[in-house]
């Protein structure tokens, strides 16, 4: 059988030929016990032969007693949201520890179809870590909405048994596995493994959407919820990311008793953030700020993730599994100083020729008819949550002459669609803070239609304008004049080295704040539009209800 060892490599971990590499003096992170050994690890062929004194080498190095850690791993991401190709995003992550991570491409197949999942699995080939594909179960988001591509169950089939390919990706139609719609199910028959996707979902719903198959969340952003669902037998993705920030709530639920069953997940961190604060590695030290011990943090960022997906050749530095590792820096909280994968330390400097798939961009400049907001009584208006891409449901009495209304924060918020001409949808949004000028992308979860917040018509159609003409970007308009990120891979991915996306991405950011914007509006921005969390959103269509999973006036 493929994974059974070979007979050279069985000589090797029985000590009576060399292995091909010994790092010594190691102090190793054990996962099975939550403990540190301080011992030699003998390689072979990329995998690990065995831990002990007394193993020879035709490569030695030697450890001087730094502490060892397995490949970290991320259990839930959208590579996408980073702003990188898959290459660049693999090369950061890589230099923090990260040798695996499970990713959803949910991103680029609501814009791309199945060529989009395509491209993914491809740029797999030669990366300096591992990335495995969940298939997205729900292209567009909802059926109300129009992305794209629509992907079936037949569709999807396609993919099963490519490698790479572990299992389902978040089920996010949450009404529709309550009511048993054929599609979705169709869908969850293809995969023994499968994500899920239930912000704020309790009680006998939350029975009956475990009981259809869902085995994993990373929505929570409560204790009380995440024990619910924890106690339900699902696996809990601890998030951290851009704007997701839920590690402060979730780590009181972490213990020694429940760490088998949580993981660590940036589901979407832009590149910024990634160059600058981290990956994992990132999750760990705020975690030990938090009060978690180290070793419970390390449970959960490699065998936990390793186990939840069946991933028996990683999350561990023991015979048979990949000599996947990090060497950590001496006297700090948690830093990596060397990432090794199959046994090999990496070189992170080389910088492979990026590959990208093209998007068509359809989209038209609205026009000032297209942006007038007309009507007057209570208004539904979307409400930023800070560090949350949950929404509030807020209602404010005003005529929609009165917009925007800067003493009380309310903006103009338009969605444009990028497939089809003529579509554009209005909504009004709370707690962005711009007093002048406008920010737009071609980020807009998950139809990634263009989505723009801004104080003047003008500078809304100057923004979109000019995302249009790069064929996709990040972009702000207004005085000081116009600053874009593009975004040249299927409009939602950069082509550019990673520190220059990270220094762009800060440019535009720093730009936007002077104009009044909240810390980090991109990331905010492109949420406002994600018909699956909860509580009010805008799509191309207009205003959305979440919570009745439907279009609602923006007049009550």
């Amino acid at each position: 059988m493929e994974d059974l060892p070979s007979p050279a490599m069985m000589k090797q971990a029985l000590g009576k030929e060399p292995a091909d590499t010994l790092f010594k003096n190691a102090c190793v992170y054990d996962p099975f016990t939550c403990g540190w050994i301080n011992t030699d690890i003998a390689v072979a062929s990329g995998k690990i032969v065995g831990l002990g004194r007394h193993y020879r080498a035709r490569e030695i190095f030697d450890l001087k007693g730094r502490k060892v850690v397995p490949g970290l791993i991320d259990a839930h991401v959208h590579i996408e949201s980073s702003l990188l190709i898959p290459a660049e995003y693999a090369r950061v992550v890589a230099t923090h520890g990260t040798t695996t991570v499970v990713a959803d491409p949910h991103e680029i197949a609501n814009v791309c179809g199945k060529a989009g999942i395509d491209y993914m699995l491809r740029q797999r080939e030669g990366l300096p870590i591992d990335i495995f594909i969940m298939l997205p179960s729900c292209v567009p988001a909802t059926p109300l909405d129009r992305g794209g591509a629509e992907l079936t169950a037949e569709d999807l089939s396609e993919f099963i048994g490519r490698d790479g390919v572990l299992g389902l990706g978040e089920v996010m139609n949450v009404p529709g596995v309550l009511e048993r719609d054929k599609g979705i199910f169709d869908k969850l028959a293809l995969c023994s493994i499968r994500d899920g996707h239930a912000p704020l979902l309790s009680g006998e719903a939350l029975n009956a959407y475990i009981l259809a198959g869902m085995q994993s969340d990373h929505e929570c952003t409560g204790k009380e919820e995440a024990a619910e669902k924890l106690n339900r037998g699902m696996f809990i993705f601890a998030r951290e990311g851009s704007t997701e920030k839920n590690l402060r709530e979730l780590v009181p639920l972490v213990s020694p008793c429940t760490a088998s069953r949580m993981a660590f997940a940036t589901d979407d961190r832009h590149a910024d953030s990634l160059v600058e604060e981290g990956h994992i590695d990132d999750c760990i030290r705020k975690s030990l700020e938090c009060g978690l011990e180290l070793e419970i943090a390390l449970r959960m960022a490699t065998l936990s993730a390793a186990d939840r997906f069946g991933l028996h050749d990683r999350g561990a530095l023991a015979p048979g599994r990949n000599a996947d590792f990090c060497i950590l820096l001496e006297d700090k909280p948690f830093f990596v100083m060397k990432t090794c994968k199959s046994g090999k330390i990496l070189d992170l400097s080389v910088r492979d020729k990026p590959r990208i798939i093209a998007s068509p961009m359809r989209a038209h400049v609205p026009t000032p008819e297209d942006l007038a907001i007309r009507g007057e009584g209570t208004a539904r208006v979307i409400g930023i949550v800070p560090r949350q891409i949950l929404t509030e449901h807020l209602a404010f009495d005003l005529e929609g002459s009165e917009i925007p209304d800067l003493d009380r924060d309310i903006l103009k918020v338009v969605v444009c669609s990028r497939y089809r001409q003529g579509k554009c949808g209005l909504g009004l949004v709370h707690g962005f803070g711009l007093k002048k000028g406008a920010i737009a992308g071609s980020i807009a979860h998950d139809a990634h239609n263009l989505i723009a917040v801004g104080v003047d018509d003008q500078s809304i159609r100057d923004a979109i304008s000019g995302i249009i003409r790069s064929q996709g970007g990040l972009a702000v308009a207004g005085p000081g004049g116009f600053d874009l990120l593009p975004l040249d891979c299927a409009g939602l991915m950069s082509s550019l080295p990673a520190e220059e996306v990270a220094m762009r991405l800060k440019r535009l950011n720093t730009r936007a704040e002077s104009l009044g914007a909240i810390q980090d509006p991109f990331m905010y921005l492109s949420f406002l539009s994600l018909t699956v969390i909860p509580h009010l959103r805008v799509t191309d269509r207009g205003v959305f209800d979440a919570d009745s999973f439907k279009d609602t006036p923006l007049f009550a």
